[in-house]
């Protein structure tokens, strides 16, 4: 067991937590940590059940990965995040290098899904693998 990678983690995911802590407050339902090879939900609101596909969720966020490059040279600009929209909320996927994470929210302001994937993108380019 490599202890330094768990420590790196934890560091990780609380910095996760905390930045959708602060940008979401109490519409933040679930925060999910991903790469290619990995999955980790790092929260799960506690009035919420366990029944999400990860898996399922995972294949689908990772085409992200693949589709970034279609993003490219744009008028646009640049990719920032992807929102869809669900019955009972919302999920934002938010790719940064070769990491991903998606966030789950009840309804909120569009400004906040902004904030949200600023705010994400930064901690996920400052704690590098």
């Amino acid at each position: 067991m490599d202890e330094s990678k768990d420590a790196s983690d934890s560091e990780l995911a609380d910095k996760l937590i905390s930045v959708c802590r602060t940008t979401v407050g109490d519409e933040l339902r679930s925060i999910t940590y991903f790469t290619e090879e990995e999955i980790d939900q790092v929260y799960l609101r506690s009035d919420l059940e366990q029944t999400a596909d990860l898996i399922g969720f995972a294949d689908h966020e990772r085409m992200g990965f693949r589709s970034q490059s279609a993003y490219r040279n744009t008028q646009l600009g640049e990719y920032e995040a992807t929102i869809r929209m669900f019955e009972h909320g919302f999920l934002t996927r938010i790719i940064e290098g070769d990491r991903g994470v998606w966030v789950t929210t009840d309804s909120m302001d569009i400004d906040r899904f902004e904030e949200l994937s600023t705010a994400l993108r930064k901690v996920l380019a400052e704690n590098r693998a």
